[in-house]
């Protein structure tokens, strides 16, 4: 798992719209990366409506927010258009970039080990260096945290 003044990992990956996406054209923003473990279940739809409506709010804080999993670009586009999702989610099929991150790790589910997406959210600052991270993720006001953590960093 990367720590807070860790140089985030460079990716390219596509979103749901297949275009594909790349750390290096995001330099000089702030990136607000989110990994979730699958697109149209409970904690995912809520965590991803959440950023949606607080978009304008990270817009306003030269932020952009990306949603990552495991998910196909088709089942990203199904899953915004249920939804009215207004972000980007980026497809890691192949769980390269979550390995990167230390965000795919082994997991256990009633007596089961599985390897999967621990839910991590990450603030990397506009020079490509993690200024806040969130293990663990409680989807419940997790939002409204990352925002006043992104206006405390801008702050200094």
């Amino acid at each position: 798992m990367l720590a807070i003044n860790d140089k985030a990992p460079d990716f390219c990956l596509p979103n749901q719209d297949d275009v594909e996406i790349c750390s290096r054209d995001l330099r000089g923003k702030w990136i607000v990366l989110y990994f979730y473990p699958k697109d149209s279940t409970p904690g995912c739809t809520t965590e991803a409506c959440e950023f949606t409506a607080a978009a304008p709010e990270f817009s306003e804080l030269d932020a952009i927010i990306l949603g990552v999993s495991a998910d196909s670009t088709k089942r990203h586009r199904n899953f915004i258009e249920k939804q009215n999702l207004g972000i980007t989610l980026l497809s890691d099929e192949d769980t390269s970039m979550m390995q990167e991150y230390g965000v795919w790790q082994l997991k256990k589910n009633y007596g089961k080990e599985y390897m999967g997406i621990v839910r991590t959210t990450l603030i990397i600052d506009p020079e490509g260096v993690v200024k806040a991270v969130w293990e663990n993720v409680r989807v419940k006001e997790h939002v409204a945290k990352v925002q006043a953590e992104l206006e405390r960093l801008k702050s200094l």
